[in-house]
């Protein structure tokens, strides 16, 4: 039996509908099943009451379970949770954890300096000592972030862009992507204690993206670059708190800091998932892009 945590988060929801579209069954984690009735309308999906900040409350949930793909936010406490996930995973006599980590595009970006990052490979480390097998799946930025009303995304409402990175370039990877890829990772033999970097096919600067969101929506959007105190601001009006603050200052510090990225292909390439590029991306959300354009 296999099972997935974190289901409910904005990539977790993306995985677990692939699972269900390419009929493979999964038991999915989740902390208040009623919340989220969706889950339970997805095909071969078997949803299970547990929480993993709870050691105590995963005894029936990870019973039978030899294989887990580990997803949670990074607000709740990433590291103690999923630490304490790993070890009560390891009681319970599961097999192999893969865990959808992270990894920057930037080629000089220092994952030290971004607790997001620094986060990731704290856990990875806990992982790889527990005993059990281990795989680290390490996608960079995601295409959706760009998407209105996302957390770092446009501000459609003007048609720009308004990020505080400079001219920097990123290689954002499509979330569908991902998922079609931790779909095949589950199901495939020999992945056991190796790590898969995984980026877009494309290094585009956001003046580029905002070209390609602006080809796609038939609205015009631009990149408008600003200041991190700028940003900062804009972020506090939406309500955001000090600590979502801080860490969002220190991943553009990361990205304006690291002008180049990296292309990484080979986790497409290892379980034969076509890579979407921006435009595709940009395309197939064409609708999201101009909807609120037009109606400001």
């Amino acid at each position: 039996m296999h099972m997935m945590t974190g289901a409910t988060g904005n990539a977790g929801a993306i995985v677990v509908r692939e699972f269900a579209r390419q009929h493979v069954p999964i038991r999915v984690l989740a902390r208040n099943p009623a919340a989220s009735p969706w889950l339970r309308e997805l095909p071969g999906i078997e949803v299970v009451t547990g929480d993993m900040r709870v050691p105590e409350s995963l005894g029936a949930a990870l019973d039978g379970v030899d294989k887990v793909l580990m997803i949670s936010s990074p607000r709740d406490d990433m590291v103690g949770t999923q630490c304490r996930f790993i070890d009560a995973a390891q009681a319970a006599g599961v097999g192999h954890i893969v865990k959808l980590s992270g990894k920057e595009s930037g080629t000089t970006f220092d994952p030290q300096a971004f607790r997001g990052t620094r986060w990731h490979l704290a856990i990875e480390r806990y992982l790889e000592e527990s005993g059990l097998a281990w795989t680290h799946l390490r996608p960079s930025q995601f295409m959706q972030f760009y998407l209105p009303g996302s957390l770092t995304g446009v501000d459609a409402r003007r048609g720009a862009l308004v990020m505080p990175i400079g001219d920097s370039r990123l290689s954002p990877v499509d979330i569908e992507d991902i998922a079609r890829v931790a779909v095949a990772m589950m199901g495939a033999d020999g992945t056991a204690g190796r790590a898969y970097d995984m980026t877009g096919p494309d290094a585009l600067s956001m003046a580029e993206v905002a070209e390609l969101i602006t080809a796609a929506s038939g609205r015009p959007y631009r990149y408008e670059p600003v200041t991190a105190e700028r940003k900062r601001a804009l972020h506090a009006a939406e309500g955001l708190g000090p600590d979502v603050l801080d860490l969002l200052d220190e991943i553009y510090a990361g990205r304006r800091n690291s002008p180049d990225s990296r292309v990484d292909l080979s986790a497409h390439r290892a379980f034969g998932v076509e890579p979407t590029t921006f435009a595709q991306f940009a395309r197939r959300h064409a609708a999201d892009f101009a909807a609120v354009v037009s109606a400001a």
